[in-house]
């Protein structure tokens, strides 16, 4: 496993870290999540990405308790705030009350007396920023978080945040969004604005919910039990790139991944991390060995002619307009 500073922070992160959006506390049993985890740090992954709305907050429990014992200083450990995690009006959002509420019961749940870094899941178009940069101030000045980040935002929001993170004096360090081959919004303004502000990308779905691996084919029937067909493991999220054109192009990526000596899963990964401005590639799993599939990817350098061939094989399904996000469904 390979180390990289995120952003122009002195925080070093595994270039590849473990994820549990869609596998703890919903779609994997917590044997088995343990089970990941614990293949996760034998394997040399240290930085670990959670969010207290993933599995109604049972997420950061599962990872709270797979993670005890573990020395402290030992692991990152991010999480996020922003989704609903009850009720109440003020249940969500980045207003001072939901950001200092919920850092408390992130804490909780993982176990531990701070998180390395804490991210702004979405941005609060209903919250003044300059009150949810000052509750992060807070969060961070307590000891309750050592770094700030964000998570899908865009380019001017981000600068907008940075130059408030400067004033109150606070690291915001990184933005978590989602990037893969097939997935490039944020090379057009996200990663030019991060780059000249020293904000590293933590990205997300680097192998496209599993796209990227070659298993769905076109013309065939997803694969029994693969979360194109599990409504609870982002069905709804992976059917953008189910059609037939998209799988094609997918499945002539194969030939390359083999030139280059990679699996297909290798290859995604491998790729996003060619980007200087991505500091890890989180990546999740139902069962360890996709783990120990995926972390070969660590230290792979992919040659100019490789990446021709993939830009080439790809173009005409790859999505790049910055103007695009997320909707609340699909969330990484």
């Amino acid at each position: 496993m390979e180390f990289r500073h995120l952003g122009r922070s002195g925080l070093k992160v595994s270039e590849i870290s473990y994820g549990n959006w869609i596998t703890h506390g919903s779609q994997v049993e917590e044997e088995q999540a343990t089970a990941c985890v614990r293949a996760a740090l034998e394997l040399g992954i240290t930085t670990f990405d959670t969010a207290d709305v993933y599995a109604g907050t049972r997420a950061e429990a599962v990872l709270g308790r797979a993670l005890a014992g573990v020395r402290r200083e030992s692991l990152e450990v991010f999480t996020k705030v922003y989704w609903p995690t009850g009720e109440g009006q003020n249940d969500r959002g980045l207003s001072r009350k939901h950001i200092l509420e919920s850092i408390n019961g992130s804490l909780r749940r993982l176990q531990t007396e701070y998180v390395d870094l804490y991210q702004a899941h979405r941005f609060d178009y209903a919250t003044p920023l300059e009150e949810t940069m000052e509750a992060f101030a807070d969060v961070v000045r307590s000891g309750k978080a050592l770094y700030i980040g964000v998570s899908e935002w865009r380019a001017s929001e981000i600068r907008a945040a940075y130059e408030l993170a400067r004033q109150l004096r606070v690291p915001l360090v990184s933005n978590q969004p989602q990037y893969s081959m097939l997935w490039r919004v944020i090379e057009a303004e996200v990663v030019p604005t991060s780059d000249e502000l020293g904000i590293g990308q933590i990205v997300w779905s680097p192998i496209a919910q599993g796209v990227l691996t070659g298993k769905y084919q076109p013309g065939q029937p997803a694969p029994a039990g693969s979360r194109a067909t599990d409504d609870k493991s982002g069905a709804d999220f992976i059917a953008r790139w189910l059609s037939d054109e998209v799988l094609t192009r997918v499945q002539q990526l194969r030939p390359l991944a083999e030139q280059a000596g990679l699996t297909m899963a290798q290859l995604a990964v491998a790729w996003v991390l060619q980007n200087p401005n991505v500091s890890s590639a989180i990546v999740g799993a139902t069962r360890p060995e996709q783990l120990r599939d995926n972390v070969k990817a660590s230290g792979v350098k992919l040659d100019a002619d490789l990446l021709k061939a993939i830009d080439e094989v790809l173009d005409p399904v790859v999505t790049r307009d910055p103007a695009l996000t997320e909707s609340p469904a699909q969330r990484p």
